[in-house]
């Protein structure tokens, strides 16, 4: 019944961005000393969300729904991407400054979403009369 409220979609989204872009960084932070390896990023959430999103043409109603989820927002991950950024001798490029900042925006991303989710529902709740 939620899943098809805007807001509700929309802090989903979010919130699995930022568990998706937490499990990138972890793999970077886990990769700090491999010779070679780039650092990955995810893209950001607000270009995900407005090449995801399908304003004005046909419209997934449910699940599946021409090959998407519902609410016209593909089914697949976000797409990773390499960071830019200084390399070590060994060719390495993680940083564990950024990781770490990096990190924190991930947090405030998924308190965000969780924040939206619940000032929403409590709006629901009042909007029927029960608190």
């Amino acid at each position: 019944m939620f899943d098809k409220i805007e807001i509700f979609r929309m802090s989903q989204g979010l919130a699995k961005h930022a568990a998706a872009r937490q499990s990138t960084i972890a793999q970077n932070v886990a990769n700090a000393d491999t010779p070679g390896y780039q650092a990955r990023d995810i893209a950001s959430f607000a270009e995900t969300y407005e090449t995801n999103a399908d304003h004005g043409g046909m419209r997934a109603t449910r699940a599946k729904h021409f090959g998407t989820t519902a609410g016209g927002y593909t089914a697949t991950a976000p797409e990773t991407i390499i960071r830019q950024g200084a390399t070590s001798p060994n060719g390495n490029s993680v940083s564990l400054e950024s990781e770490m900042m990096a990190a924190a925006e991930a947090k405030s991303d998924h308190n965000l979403a969780l924040a939206v989710y619940n000032t929403s529902m409590n709006i629901m709740r009042a909007s029927i009369g029960r608190r």
